[in-house]
């Protein structure tokens, strides 16, 4: 199977009625990556495909708008497949989540979580092999430490920003990507009203501007916010970007050829 991309949720901050927060499933050569698991993902994970068959997740930052929802993944394979031996699936999460999801659960400690993940607590620039998919984990700016990612594979480019302000990374992270996943939780608004402090999510323009520099073949504007003209944030990235764009969309699915 050529590499491919399902949107399991669109969202930024909270989901829209009948929509999800971040979360895409990404696929290869029988190899089932999860990239960030937000509000509302995880049900749309497993319509797509049964969750014993799924070979790493990674989670970009710990804001729950792109994590929370594994903890509904730990969940499914704890109580769904306990004693089946089902392996422990491994799971790359920024420093500090693995007690939050500890702490979730409750009973037990963190002998459950041993059982149903293997945790790894990823170090910033980390690149990782899994089965000859390659997953690169590149720091890009944010409230809090994040990660974009970017998956190589079976000939293939996908880059996702995870959550980013303005930065040169951002293109470096998409170069030559296939499809270049981007941060478009804005639009356009008059500068009277634009505040001085520093910004830590794009605009779609933006998202447009990095693709452009990226010269990425394709952009798919996610992490709307909440009520959005995504239509609107479509043609603002036209703007700055002349390739193909999309609009993440839950169930959306996108083959790399």
């Amino acid at each position: 199977m050529p590499l491919r991309v399902t949107v399991l949720g669109s969202c930024g901050a909270w989901p829209e009625a009948g929509r999800a927060c971040s979360g895409f499933l990404v696929e290869a050569g029988g190899r089932r990556l999860v990239v960030d698991l937000g509000y509302g993902t995880a049900p749309r994970l497993s319509a797509a495909v049964p969750v014993e068959t799924l070979s790493a997740v990674v989670v970009t930052h710990a804001h729950p708008d792109h994590w929370i929802d594994l903890h509904a993944l730990f969940r499914a394979r704890y109580y769904g497949h306990r004693g089946t031996g089902l392996p422990p699936l491994p799971v790359y999460l920024p420093a500090g989540l693995t007690e939050l999801l500890v702490a979730l659960e409750g009973e037990g400690g963190p002998e459950p979580l041993r059982e149903t993940f293997t945790v790894r607590e990823y170090a910033a620039g980390e690149v990782v092999d899994l089965d000859g998919l390659r997953v690169a984990l590149v720091p890009l700016p944010h409230y809090v430490p994040n990660m974009g990612v970017r998956v190589e594979g079976d000939g293939a480019v996908f880059a996702y920003t995870g959550d980013t302000g303005p930065a040169a990374e951002v293109a470096d992270l998409g170069a030559g990507a296939d499809l270049f996943a981007v941060d478009a939780t804005f639009q356009d608004r008059p500068v009277a009203t634009v505040t001085p402090a520093p910004r830590y999510n794009l605009t779609a323009r933006e998202a447009g501007l990095f693709a452009a520099r990226a010269m990425a073949h394709r952009l798919l504007l996610t992490h709307f916010w909440p009520g959005a003209d995504r239509h609107r944030s479509r043609a603002e990235a036209a703007g700055s970007y002349d390739g193909e764009i999309l609009l993440a969309d839950e169930g959306l699915v996108i083959p790399l050829t």
